[in-house]
């Protein structure tokens, strides 16, 4: 199972996408998403916050810690947090688990689980920079919201298609999100 978590961040389509994307390959998926990015759904997406729960095989309320989700026993392969507050990424780099999601954090990086933490912010701070460090340095992958463009991509779809599937990359999951380097074009 790969585990979703959706924070409050602006974003919350990579996240989305990224549902989308592991249904259609057919891929289990867990799904936490905070009160705050319910929000920030609202702000910058015309979906009903029940069709994107719908999209997951299992839905975990984010402030529930009493879920069986938070235990080191709950069989899960990856988290990926996309997208990731700073509030979130500084939780997850300092061990304080807060909510569901950096608690599932915590136990991805104690069990050496793969974390993937998707931060999307602009301009960073040094504090910022320093917790990316901390989570690096503990096994956590961090992969910035920043699309490339050696795709060419068309619309706002594929550049969001970009970080979807650098996300399937370092999961080993073969994609069609995104097109490898072609220095030939």
């Amino acid at each position: 199972m790969i585990v979703i978590a959706i924070t409050g961040a602006s974003g919350v389509s990579y996240g989305v996408r990224l549902l989308r994307a592991l249904k259609e390959i057919g891929i289990e998926t867990g799904l936490l998403i905070t009160k705050s990015a319910e929000t920030i759904i609202g702000y910058e997406l015309d979906e009903e916050l029940d069709d994107i729960k719908n999209l997951s095989d299992m839905y975990y309320e984010s402030s529930d810690l009493t879920s069986s989700i938070n235990s080191g026993s709950f069989k899960f392969d990856s988290l990926i947090v996309v997208p990731c507050s700073m509030k979130t990424l500084s939780a997850i780099a300092n061990g304080y688990g807060n909510n569901s999601i950096t608690r599932v954090a915590d136990v991805a990086l104690k069990e050496k689980r793969m974390l993937i933490v998707v931060p999307r912010e602009t301009p960073l701070r040094t504090v910022h920079i320093h917790n990316m460090l901390k989570i690096s340095e503990e096994g956590g992958v961090i992969l910035p919201a920043m699309p490339g463009f050696y795709n060419n991509p068309k619309d706002i779809y594929d550049m969001m298609d970009f970080i979807v599937g650098k996300i399937l990359n370092i999961l080993k999951i073969e994609n069609k999100q995104l097109r490898p380097w072609d220095n030939k074009k």
